[in-house]
């Protein structure tokens, strides 16, 4: 549908430029994500494994990608329910960092925070209904009841016609040994 082709480019170009602006420049991004990281990362401690980054700087690179190869993937529709989904998980870590709007005193710089806190939440929005847009075709759930319902419609079917062979079967014999015996 041409709508779905003009809607992802267009939800999928903030995602895309915010990435490459993230990989351009990751320190001015890791110094938003900090209040939010430092907190989350004392209390986790040392239950993380080694093999997880720690240092804001590199999780802005990642969050970055992330948001660049989701972006591109969802404004070409390749897998676009898979990428907003992406998307949207990197949206909320992203809209709490950087738009802290309850932590603003002066209040013209509150009002702008919770500006774009709102334009993040209706991004979101968007993303939420990018992930369960399936094309105008069933869903997955839906296309399983059905066939599940289909399947026991089959095996009822089924069942009854063996029923039905089984009771006859006798009736069946004791007339083929009735013709075949001499009279």
């Amino acid at each position: 549908m041409i709508l779905r082709r003009l809607a992802r480019p267009m939800l999928a170009a903030i995602f895309i430029s915010g990435g490459v602006n993230a990989l351009r420049a990751p320190d001015a991004h890791a110094e938003a994500a900090k209040p939010l990281l430092e907190p989350a990362f004392a209390k986790l401690g040392a239950r993380l494994p080694a093999q997880v980054p720690t240092d804001p700087a590199t999780l802005v690179r990642i969050d970055g990608a992330v948001k660049v190869v989701a972006g591109i993937a969802l404004a070409l529709g390749k897998a676009p329910r898979l990428a907003a989904l992406l998307l949207a998980g990197s949206i909320v870590p992203t809209t709490v960092a950087a738009h802290r709007f309850w932590d603003e005193k002066d209040p013209a710089e509150r009002r702008q925070q919770q500006i774009h806190f709102l334009k993040n939440a209706g991004l979101l929005g968007g993303l939420l209904l990018a992930t369960a847009d399936t094309h105008g075709k069933p869903s997955l759930a839906w296309r399983t009841r059905h066939a599940t319902h289909d399947l026991g419609d089959w095996l009822s079917d089924t069942t009854d016609t063996v029923t039905d062979a089984v009771t006859a079967a006798p009736h069946k014999a004791r007339k083929a040994l009735a013709d075949a015996l001499p009279g």
